[in-house]
């Protein structure tokens, strides 16, 4: 994490082939691949216990890999640990700032601790502290701060020195959601500045609002990647909100799409509030179907959209969880989290 001017690197930021980590008989990771490109968010999802806490401890040298190879900032991970902490940084998922210093005593030592000089490092605090709207609270010990403020004084604490690449490892949990869309904020601007984050989150809408491309994780592997728009598609399915012009057609529309039979296609749902009948459909067929039955029933439409599915209703597709569900299995120590 030593502030350095030129750092390694040429298009992709991190690198993961066939990582694995066992805990006893656990395997944790088992063969995960991925890549994360130069000033771009990663977002890593998965169920609890999924394996993204590990592997965000095994590629910031917190945890050794048993098998597999990675790479950061153009470092192994394995072979080159004291190279790469001086390119990276680290916010988990509880605030690791120490709660009997002050905000700018935390950024201060973690400056001199990562061979700031003094005058850089007094400067490097301020600037944070700045940066992260904690100059009125930077005097007082960090034990009378607020959760948001914590998580602040932790994002900064990681910024010290000027990491080329962020892992960023549940870092809204607990937050309220005016908090939440100020780390965001502060996310976006560090990745304008080409910081590359790897991000793991439970929040479908913070991976929506960060991620340029998604890896989804479930029992230590890897079982889709992509851009969000292409893991809807690649679960496929559109949902059709059919809008009768009448309102009172609500109910004998729903019934004739019903009624239609057609294999994979899961019942309507009557949105009453928004005068529409929702129906999934899986293919072009389908949909066809669909506009063939209101046709013959002479209903006059208002508008019919399609809608792609949820993220949401994506993860839940491919993990057969939902976020945040627990995984079976796991042992305790892939879960906790470990101070930095």
């Amino acid at each position: 994490m030593t502030h350095i001017d030129d750092k390694p690197g040429g298009g992709t930021a991190v690198t993961v082939r066939g990582l694995v980590k066992h805990f006893g008989a656990t395997k944790a990771l088992d063969g995960v691949d991925l890549d994360v490109r130069e000033g771009t968010v990663l977002g890593v999802l998965g169920p609890n216990g999924a394996g993204k806490t590990t592997l965000v401890r095994c590629l910031s040298t917190l945890l050794t890999p048993d098998a597999g190879h990675a790479t950061v900032a153009g470092y192994d991970v394995v072979r080159q640990p004291r190279q790469l902490r001086r390119v990276i940084g680290l916010t988990g998922q509880y605030a690791s700032v120490d709660e009997k210093l002050s905000g700018w005593e935390n950024l201060y030592l973690i400056g001199r601790l990562l061979d700031l000089p003094r005058k850089r490092a007094r400067a490097r605090a301020d600037e944070l502290l700045e940066r992260f709207s904690l100059t009125e609270a930077a005097r007082r010990p960090a034990a009378t701060y607020s959760g948001g403020m914590r998580r602040r004084l932790d994002l900064a604490a990681s910024m010290i020195g000027h990491p080329a690449v962020l892992y960023l490892d549940e870092p809204t949990t607990g937050l309220d959601p005016r908090t939440r869309n100020e780390v965001w904020d502060e996310v976006e601007r560090m990745v304008g500045e080409g910081v590359t984050v790897l991000l793991t989150t439970q929040y479908m809408e913070e991976a929506e609002q960060l991620a340029s491309e998604l890896t989804v994780v479930d029992r230590g592997k890897v079982i889709a990647h992509g851009g969000i728009e292409d893991l809807k598609a690649r679960v496929g399915g559109r949902t059709l909100r059919v809008r009768p012009a009448d309102p009172a057609q609500l109910r004998p529309l729903a019934a004739a799409l019903d009624g239609l039979g057609i294999t994979g296609l899961a019942g309507t749902t009557v949105d009453a509030e928004r005068g529409a009948v929702l129906v999934p459909v899986l293919s072009d067929e389908q949909l066809t179907a669909v506009v063939g039955a209101v046709t013959a029933r002479e209903i006059t439409l208002a508008s019919v959209t399609t809608e792609l599915p949820s993220l949401d209703e994506v993860f839940l597709s491919l993990t057969g969880h939902r976020a945040g569900a627990p995984q079976d299995a796991v042992p305790a120590d892939t879960r906790e989290e470990v101070p930095v």
